[in-house]
């Protein structure tokens, strides 16, 4: 390419200096393979021109109509002047900055499947009670690809024996764009709806987020990746089934180890952000100050603490924002319209197949809305009393230790209605919540190694004690919640349930309470 403009040596005052014949193409090839560029650059090539350089000092000095052919063959930053060639771009996002997506990834972007993502919002219902938190699937995945893209990068740099070739590169930022490509309506209450239906029918995005990207790369002809490709990606994608050597690659994306991984780096933040809620946690820290030792990826030892925070701050989200009792009220109301209307639109018969499950996004509420069928008049209603905030009315909460009592949702229902006066067992809805920090009821920090800057090729695990008094004993807690559909019942429903909590010796929380004061003296 023999493109060439005049380049202006500028000093700090802005004077000119000595001018020299420059091949743009070799600085525009240079920023794009620099991982750690310092400065981003505004271009525009269009039939061999280019412009907008004031900032660099660069200008324009004549302009050619050679050939635009690349000597090297690297034309990915190219945009004009290739009707057949995508290129990379520049995104610029709230929480990572200017992103820089390559063309492989745009190739999945720039797809219906993913497309999809942007009718999904990343908090299910939360919106109707954070109205700020309106965020897509679309945008969060690009980030974790966009994080997946930068760690691996920084550690291939940072530690060159490992070896990281340009294809675990690849298929790392792949696994991040895709890894949510499964999710149905509303996100995780979608998956919590298809579990209540019972019978054979079974839900897991992460499955079905696999089955949409063999879709995407037999229907859009990307011929470039085989079977042992898809696999590799998809095990990614599930952080299962990682070998024992270069097992570290799998910590990336969504780490099975101890649940430190960029997903969770992206969603705490964004949510965050839109939530209005500042965050403690420091990924930027926890990427920085990690190394892979021993085929996992390790922290330095003082960033122990900013890993508990992480935790923390996923488990204030959910307690806070996530399990909101009017969002899940909300939750649980959309359930019962999807249910009502799965007869008549066979939600559920589409959860096999990709090439249905596509239609399948938030929209289908007002699908549902705005329908004329007889059919679907069970579910309007429980949508219009949503809009009208006619909602299911939340009763009671309790802490509970499962060695003291043990009850299901649908026993627990039957009782209080057995208890109370006038009550239906289809009056009432026992949420079973338990809150950790992603580990079940483990540590996860306990299953994270470390290492110190005296000795960084030993790692070892850091014993809670010796890192503060004040970490919790306890990472999961299990709380009993009820709501009833009939919100002239509440009152029954509450008497009805505390006198089982006395029954078992269980004391309920004074704050919750939907009852006059006597009802609470008299148990």
């Amino acid at each position: 390419m023999s493109n060439n403009f005049k380049y202006v040596n500028e000093d700090a005052s802005g004077t000119e200096g000595e001018e020299s014949d420059y091949d743009p193409s070799e600085f525009i090839r240079g920023y794009h393979q620099s991982p750690r560029s310092p400065r981003l650059i505004n271009y525009e090539i269009g039939r061999g021109l280019m412009s907008n350089f004031k900032g660099l000092g660069i200008s324009k000095s004549r302009q050619s109509n050679q050939d635009d052919d690349d000597d090297d063959g690297n034309d990915a930053v190219y945009s004009g002047g290739f009707n057949n060639r995508k290129s990379s771009k520049i995104i610029n996002d709230v929480i990572h900055g200017h992103m820089e997506v390559p063309d492989y990834i745009m190739d999945f972007i720039d797809t219906e499947q993913f497309q999809r993502l942007r009718d999904l919002k990343q908090l299910g219902t939360t919106s109707f009670v954070f109205p700020c938190a309106s965020h897509s699937r679309f945008e969060h995945s690009i980030g974790v690809s966009h994080l997946a893209g930068k760690y691996i990068d920084r550690i291939k740099v940072t530690q060159p024996e490992l070896e990281i070739t340009e294809r675990e590169q690849k298929f790392v930022r792949i696994a991040g764009l895709c890894h949510d490509l499964g999710h149905g309506p509303f996100s995780h209450a979608f998956e919590s709806w298809v579990d209540q239906l019972g019978g054979c029918k079974r839900f897991h995005h992460e499955d079905m987020s696999i089955k949409m990207l063999n879709w995407i790369i037999d229907d859009h002809g990307l011929d470039e990746y085989d079977s042992d490709d898809i696999k590799f990606i998809s095990s990614l994608i599930q952080g299962k089934h990682r070998p024992r050597e270069r097992a570290f690659i799998y910590d990336i994306v969504a780490n099975n180890r101890n649940s430190v991984d960029v997903d969770k780096f992206d969603y705490l933040s964004r949510d965050s952000y839109y939530l209005g809620r500042s965050t403690v946690c420091d990924f930027q820290r926890l990427m920085e100050f990690s190394k892979v030792i021993d085929d996992q990826i390790c922290f330095l030892s003082k960033e122990i603490y900013n890993l508990y925070e992480l935790f923390h701050t996923r488990y204030s989200l959910h307690k806070l924002v996530y399990t909101h009792k009017v969002g899940k009220s909300i939750e649980f109301m959309i359930a019962d319209a999807f249910t009502e209307a799965d007869q008549f639109l066979k939600i559920s018969d589409q959860l096999e197949d990709p090439k249905e499950f596509i239609n399948l996004s938030d929209s289908l509420l007002r699908r549902i809305e705005t329908s004329k069928e007889p059919e679907l008049e069970k579910s309007r209603k429980i949508i219009k009393n949503i809009r009208n905030r006619n909602l299911y009315k939340f009763v009671d909460e309790i802490i509970v230790s499962t060695d003291k009592i043990k009850w299901s949702a649908d026993s627990l229902a039957k009782d209080i209605a057995k208890e109370g006066n006038g009550i239906l067992e289809s009056d009432i809805i026992v949420q079973n919540l338990k809150l950790n920090y992603a580990f079940k009821d483990k540590d996860p920090v306990q299953s994270t190694k470390f290492y110190t800057r005296y000795d960084s090729s030993q790692s070892f695990i850091i014993k809670k004690e010796e890192t503060s008094h004040l970490i919790p004993n306890q990472f999961q807690e299990e709380r009993i919640r009820i709501f009833c559909r009939n919100k002239e019942k509440c009152e029954q429903v509450q008497t009805a349930f505390r006198k089982l909590l006395k029954n078992h010796n269980l004391s309920p929380n004074p704050s919750f309470t939907v009852s006059p004061a006597r009802n609470i003296k008299k148990i």
